[in-house]
């Protein structure tokens, strides 16, 4: 299996038009709006992930804060979001959001600490670039693990299989698997952070 090196959302240029993404993406918040339920499943299917690895990257490894953070802003989205232009639109709406949370994690974290301030974190600006460079450090923390420690975190996190089903995969016992993903994690934590700060 090879390293998720991007979202199953496609990414565009900024001079690229695609007028069925941008379509989809007006019909996702115009039905959000409503309270369509079906139009939330089709949010989270597009862009969960895509919300967990930047979350991931961005809260240097803490794989808790960033599902905490992604089903926050898909949340958010579901109660506030209004009429977008664009799936470039609704993507920056949700990394925004999603930046939103991580900056009122990282205070109630650190109350003793100055306020954070949202430029504690890289701000959205629309710049494939600056969304590349950090799945890149993800990518790149992730090469540094041993193949099968990677094999089992890109399972988990990235292909959504259970601890059941990997050890299904692996022919090992769900408890081996639980021991595996958290020694991976631990591995992973430092590299993440490593990455960010560099």
């Amino acid at each position: 299996m090879s390293i998720p090196v991007s979202d199953p959302t496609p990414r565009r240029k900024e001079s690229a038009a695609h007028p069925a993404e941008d379509a989809q993406a007006r019909q996702i918040s115009a039905a959000l709006a409503k309270g369509d339920e079906a139009a939330f499943n089709q949010l989270y299917d597009r862009y969960h992930r895509r919300l967990f690895r930047l979350a991931l990257a961005l809260g240097h490894g803490d794989e808790t804060l960033a599902h905490d953070t992604a089903q926050s802003a898909l949340l958010t989205a579901a109660a506030k979001l209004k009429a977008v232009e664009s799936e470039e639109h609704l993507w920056n709406w949700l990394a925004r959001v999603a930046r939103q949370h991580l900056s009122k994690d990282r205070r109630s974290r650190q109350r003793q600490l100055p306020p954070a301030s949202p430029d504690d974190f890289p701000q959205a600006t629309g710049d494939a670039a600056a969304e590349a460079a950090l799945e890149q450090s993800i990518d790149t923390a992730l090469l540094a693990l041993e193949p099968e420690d990677r094999q089992v975190v890109e399972w988990f996190y990235f292909d959504g299989l259970s601890h059941k089903e990997i050890a299904a995969r692996l022919d090992a016992t769900v408890k081996s698997v639980s021991s595996r993903l958290e020694r991976a994690r631990a591995k992973l934590r430092p590299l993440l952070a490593k990455e960010r700060s560099s």
